[in-house]
């Protein structure tokens, strides 16, 4: 016999606080454990795809780790270096950037930048920001990163977890999967596999969407000459999760940049128009058409608001679960919804003798 509804809401209620309460006071003693998991759902496709070709789950799992192992230190020798230097000489030579664009409206519109005029005090304010700030903003999100993300975690304990995780992941989900209720497990395993689609529509293929346009733009910037184009190319890839906006953001900030370095040469400034334009048509119809689908569930309003209250609530970690939490709650929601709309509650009497 089940136990009463209001019975079995209290023990998930409980269950869910507990998992909240734990969230928030191991903070990030549990980030080397999410990172790993997060990694190793990610590559878990990867380890089938070998399998069915012959090898076992552990020498997949061994191949995996070395090719990963090899990509992470070409990162580390040729991207990261020249990656973390443009972005400090950005910062360091934005306020000249915000001078010469004052300095060349002056010199077309001298009425418009007069020394007491609205656009002038507000120009100047930007300098004098970009100065004061610009570099301890920079210097202090590199402190946190490295305080947050230190070397110990990312070279040793991440791979390790995520090796082992990855070698028993379909162990670890049929063990799970015996554990559920035996009522509810039907369903339950239901929205686990509707979950599973919308976050491997988002990261496993929304995340390489945001790589193949982040990739693109950066070499295509950096092939035709732009400052700071690796930058730009990464700031661009890492936010086109939310349609449009990476090419809009990245855009804008590479054609700013391109005014000031190719004034005078269209040429180049049309090349740099093009470079976006090409990628959002790939984006638009061919990349995620074929990565993630029609539909990947999670609303982009939704995502960011759920990014913004895990990560206040729970800090780095928050941010890491907010997705796979976000795409959870979706699913609940809609399997909800569905329920609602097929009882009395919502058809009525008059619904109910139709049917």
């Amino acid at each position: 016999m089940a136990l009463p509804v209001r019975q079995q809401a209290t023990y998930w209620g409980i269950a869910l606080a507990v998992l909240f309460i734990l969230l928030w006071i191991l903070g990030d003693v549990i980030l080397p454990f999410v990172l790993g998991g997060a990694v190793a759902y990610c590559l878990d496709p990867i380890a089938d795809w070998l399998e069915k070709m012959g090898l076992n789950r552990v020498l997949a799992t061994i191949v995996i780790t070395l090719v990963a192992g090899v990509i992470f230190v070409l990162a580390a020798l040729l991207v990261i270096p020249t990656l973390v230097q443009q972005s400090v000489e950005l910062v360091n030579v934005a306020p000249q950037l915000v001078q010469d664009f004052a300095r060349s409206l002056t010199e077309r519109f001298p009425d418009l930048l007069d020394s007491e005029s609205r656009l002038s005090k507000s120009l100047v304010s930007v300098e004098d920001t970009l100065k004061e700030r610009g570099g301890d903003l920079l210097n202090g999100l590199l402190a946190s990163a490295s305080n947050l993300i230190n070397v110990v975690v990312l070279l040793v304990l991440v791979p390790v977890i995520t090796f082992y995780l990855l070698m028993d992941w379909d162990h670890m989900l049929a063990r799970l999967a015996n554990l559920l209720p035996r009522d509810h497990a039907p369903i339950i395993k239901q929205l686990a596999r509707d979950i599973d689609r919308t976050l491997a529509a988002f990261i496993r293929g929304q995340g390489t969407v945001c790589l193949i346009l982040g990739t693109y733009y950066a070499v295509a910037l950096m092939l035709i000459g732009l400052q700071f184009g690796l930058v730009i190319g990464f700031v661009a890839g890492l936010i086109s999760f939310i349609p449009y906006v990476g090419a809009v953001v990245g855009g804008a900030l590479a054609l700013g940049l391109a005014l000031f370095q190719f004034w005078g040469e269209w040429f180049w400034l049309a090349g740099v128009a093009v470079i976006f334009f090409v990628g959002q048509f790939l984006e638009g119809n061919i990349l995620t058409p074929k990565l993630v689908g029609g539909s990947v569930g999670l609303h982009p309003v939704w995502l960011i608001f759920a990014l913004a209250a895990f990560g206040s609530l729970f800090g780095f970690v928050g941010m890491l679960v907010a997705v796979p939490v976000a795409a959870a709650i979706g699913v609940i929601a809609r399997f909800a919804l569905e329920r609602y709309q097929a009882s009395l509650l919502y058809q009525g009497v008059a619904g109910s003798e139709k049917d």
